[in-house]
């Protein structure tokens, strides 16, 4: 398989204590040269950063970050935050504001604290000029409306881990949104839809990813139940046959969008 982006996995979490270096060596090995360490707080953002960064783990993997405060966390959200945001996005390895948006089937956060992070954030996004990292549960309709106000200001963004219907994918890429997929789409029970929808999704806006170390695909061996970078190349292969496209050339155009959106070298 040709070269691999993976858009989103959470290396900050816990699941990857003390082994990333070995993480990455197998996403190494599955094809994986470009990954993406997603920021859901302040804390968790610097922390990504500091991967990134972190010399020990610098090889064929290239690393980049994102900087925001996920909806669950949006109760945090406030002028330190995003001054703290801020200060993450001037550097160059820090690619993206998100994850950020809305999730009203759990609601951790109040939806008015949801929503007035939110609104900062695209606010932040379009001051620094850089694509958004989005998250959407159950909230496709505040979702929306929210965006199209400040989608002509931003420069970009991806709805990351989308398992929504025809009628959200639609509206997004009427926005001109990125799609990005995981290994929901392995999933026989609640994935199925996926796989007659992203056919449909346009070759310069689709995007991989796995989400690590959530969503593990679920047609895999269950005895491995981490999901980790190397396993987006397994979703990539399911996107593909449900495309109709070769493995091969939906790595190289998820790779060539990625790289676009995120202006990765």
């Amino acid at each position: 398989m040709s070269e691999l982006t993976d858009i989103g996995a959470n290396l900050t979490n816990r699941a990857f204590a003390g082994d990333t270096k070995e993480v990455l060596a197998r996403a190494h090995d599955a094809g994986v040269t470009r990954l993406l360490i997603t920021g859901t707080s302040v804390e968790l953002s610097a922390h990504a950063r500091r991967i990134t960064s972190d010399r020990r783990l610098h090889g064929p993997v290239k690393l980049f970050s994102t900087a925001g405060i996920h909806p669950h966390h949006a109760s945090t959200h406030g002028e330190l935050a995003m001054r703290s945001l801020g200060e993450l996005l001037v550097h160059d390895d820090v690619v993206a504001v998100g994850e950020c948006g809305l999730d009203f089937n759990r609601n951790f956060s109040e939806k008015k604290d949801q929503l007035a992070c939110f609104e900062a954030q695209l606010a932040l996004a379009a001051s620094v000029k850089k694509p958004v990292f989005l998250h959407e549960r159950d909230a496709t309709d505040a979702f929306a409306e929210i965006l199209a106000r400040h989608r002509p200001k931003l420069v970009g963004a991806v709805v990351h881990c989308f398992t929504g219907d025809a009628s959200a994918l639609a509206r997004y890429l009427e926005m001109d949104l990125h799609i990005g997929i995981t290994g929901w789409i392995c999933d026989e029970r609640r994935g199925r839809h996926l796989f007659d929808l992203v056919k449909t999704i346009p070759r310069n806006r689709i995007m991989v990813e796995t989400d690590a170390p959530y969503l593990f695909p679920r047609d895999l061996d269950k005895a491995r139940r981490r999901n980790e970078p190397c396993f987006v190349k397994h979703v990539a292969a399911t996107v593909a046959r449900a495309r109709g496209e070769t493995p091969e050339d939906l790595a190289t155009i998820s790779t060539e969008n990625a790289r676009r959106l995120f202006s990765l070298p």
